[in-house]
């Protein structure tokens, strides 16, 4: 695993082909797309690790996210065209809070229409493109914390959020907006976590191409129980067979280790026996 800091500019996919490129291999995978206009947290993985991608696409988020007053674009961000502009009000910060804080628990959100959510077979952006209107279904997802961390009256407002996987944080800069009955566009946007891997933590792609990284083992990252297996059991998992569960688990998933410690894969509990599930 490699925890890179994406610059703005390039999209999820530029940065996968560097890595393959720096490293000579063609298995990497990305963990979650980011916006080509926004930075922050990318983890990748390299080798075999890109079997395990799915599992660290559950993780939940966090971003700093900047919103713009005056006017809206037909993106929500600022590389789309405005679609609508509106007078712009001095707001006070207990009035934002009030606002944030609403959105603070599960709640229903309609994707952007330039994004890669899929109706019918076909992204919406696609849509888009076409100039085609289609109705588009709200999608759940959770908002565990959101905070104002920096108001500049009247134009510019900084925002801070921990948020579920799927969330679209240009649809959360929309919502907000009509709350507070202003046009609004999201100017800025940085991932500053994706589970375990912090901004703090990440390399630049300068320091990536000078080797001056450290590659992570792909289990650290795996949020599942684990067991460490006898040398028998060991040896039947990786044979593809099942083993008796002995351990004190309830979890359908869980990790796997040999009786050195080594990581062999993902098990998963079926009436009471464990069988390999997705092995490295």
């Amino acid at each position: 695993m490699l925890n890179i800091l994406k610059p703005p500019g390039m999209t999820s996919h530029d940065v996968v082909d560097f890595i393959r490129k720096i490293y000579n291999i063609r298995k990497v995978g990305h963990t979650g797309t980011l916006d080509p206009d926004a930075a922050g947290v990318l983890p990748v993985c390299i080798g075999n690790a890109t079997k395990f991608v799915s599992y660290l696409l559950e993780q939940d988020k966090r971003y700093r996210f900047e919103i713009t007053f005056g006017f809206t674009t037909d993106t929500l961000d600022k590389s789309g065209k405005i679609v609508k502009s509106g007078p712009v009000r001095i707001l006070r910060e207990e009035e934002l809070r009030q606002v944030l804080n609403k959105f603070k628990r599960r709640i229903k959100q309609i994707p952007p229409m330039y994004s890669a959510k899929k109706i019918k077979g076909k992204k919406l952006y696609e849509y888009a493109r076409e100039g085609k209107r289609i109705d588009i279904p709200p999608i759940e997802v959770t908002i565990y914390d959101i905070e104002l961390v920096e108001y500049e009256p009247p134009y510019r407002v900084l925002i801070d959020v921990k948020c579920s996987k799927g969330t679209y944080v240009r649809a959360l800069v929309r919502d907000i907006c009509e709350k507070l009955n202003m046009p609004g566009y999201m100017s800025m946007l940085i991932r500053t976590e994706v589970g375990a891997f912090k901004i703090e933590d990440a390399y630049t792609l300068e320091e990536i191409r000078e080797k001056k990284v450290l590659l992570q083992p792909i289990d650290k990252f795996i949020e599942l129980p684990s067991v460490q297996l006898n040398k028998m059991e060991a040896e039947k998992i990786l044979k593809g067979q099942f083993i008796q569960n002995r351990y004190p688990i309830e979890t359908s998933l869980l990790k796997l280790y040999d009786n050195n410690g080594k990581f062999l894969g993902i098990g998963i509990l079926e009436r009471n026996k464990i069988r390999p599930k997705r092995l490295l």
